[in-house]
C-alpha cells in the first residue's frame, strides 16, 4: 500500500483511464490530414462536429469517448478519496470534481452538436444571432462552458494539490506553467468569441481555442503519467 493512499495496483485505471481521454481529446488534430473545409486559425473546434459537417460523427464520437473517459477516471478518483481519508483533501478533492465534471460535459457536447458552422458560413450566423437555430446550439454554449470551467477546476486545484501537499512531483513541476498558458489561452479565446459575437471578425478564435484544449490534453496526459508514477489519486 502506498503512503499515500493507493497503492498503484488500484491507481493504474485511473492513470489509463485519464491518459485515454488526454489523447482522444487531441483527435481534433486530424484536420491537418483530413480535408474538413475548415480554418482552423478561424473555426470553432466544435464546428469540426456540425451536424452538416461531412465528417462531424467522427469527432462527435472523438468527443463523446474523451469525455466519457475523463469522467470514468475523474470518478474512480473521487471514490478512492472517498475511500482512503488521509488523501481526501480539498484542493484534491476539488480538482477531481473538476476533471469528472469536464468529462460529463465534454460527452454531452457530443449529443448536442451545432447544426451549422456560424464562423464560416454568414447564414448560420444571421441565423444564430436571430435565434433561429435548433435549441442545441444555446444547450452546447452551455455544456462547452461547463467542460471548460471543470477543466479549469481541475487544472488549477490539482496543481495546487500537488505543489501543496507534496504530491504528484511531475505535476508539481510542469503543472503551474500548464496552468499559465491554459489561463492565457482562455483570455485569448474569450475575447476572441466576444469580438466574433460583437460582429468585429473571429480575432484567430480557432487559434486560440485549439491551443486552449490542447494545453488540457497535455495538463490530462501530465496528470496521467503522475498517478501512474506515485500510485495515488
Amino acid at each position: 500500500m502506498s503512503p499515500h493512499g493507493l497503492s498503484p495496483r488500484t491507481a493504474w485505471p485511473v492513470a489509463i483511464l485519464i491518459g485515454l481521454a488526454g489523447a482522444v481529446y487531441t483527435a481534433w488534430v486530424l484536420e491537418v490530414v483530413l480535408s474538413t473545409g475548415l480554418n482552423p486559425i478561424q473555426t470553432y473546434v466544435s464546428e469540426l462536429a456540425a451536424q452538416d459537417q461531412p465528417l462531424g460523427g467522427l469527432f462527435r464520437a472523438t468527443d463523446f469517448t474523451a469525455g466519457l473517459l475523463a469522467f470514468a477516471g475523474g470518478l474512480l478518483a473521487l471514490f478512492r478519496l472517498l475511500k482512503y481519508a488521509e488523501s481526501r483533501r480539498l484542493w484534491a478533492v476539488v480538482g477531481w470534481a473538476g476533471v469528472t465534471l469536464f468529462g460529463a460535459a465534454t460527452a454531452a457536447d457530443a449529443w448536442l452538436p451545432l447544426s451549422c458552422t456560424p464562423t464560416v458560413d454568414p447564414e448560420c450566423a444571421a441565423r444564430e444571432t436571430a435565434k433561429l437555430v435548433p435549441a442545441t446550439h444555446q444547450a452546447h454554449a452551455v455544456s462547452s462552458s461547463l467542460a471548460m470551467t471543470g477543466a479549469l477546476v481541475g487544472i488549477v486545484a490539482l496543481t495546487v494539490a500537488a505543489r501543496r501537499y507534496g504530491w504528484f512531483a511531475p505535476l508539481a513541476r510542469y503543472g503551474p506553467a500548464l496552468v499559465v498558458l491554459e489561463l492565457l489561452a482562455t483570455a485569448w479565446t474569450l475575447s476572441a468569441i466576444a469580438m466574433f459575437t460583437a460582429g468585429r471578425g473571429t480575432w484567430a478564435l480557432g487559434a486560440g481555442q485549439r491551443l486552449q484544449v490542447l494545453f488540457v490534453a497535455l495538463w490530462l496526459g501530465l496528470l496521467a503519467y503522475s498517478v501512474h508514477k506515485e500510485g495515488r489519486t
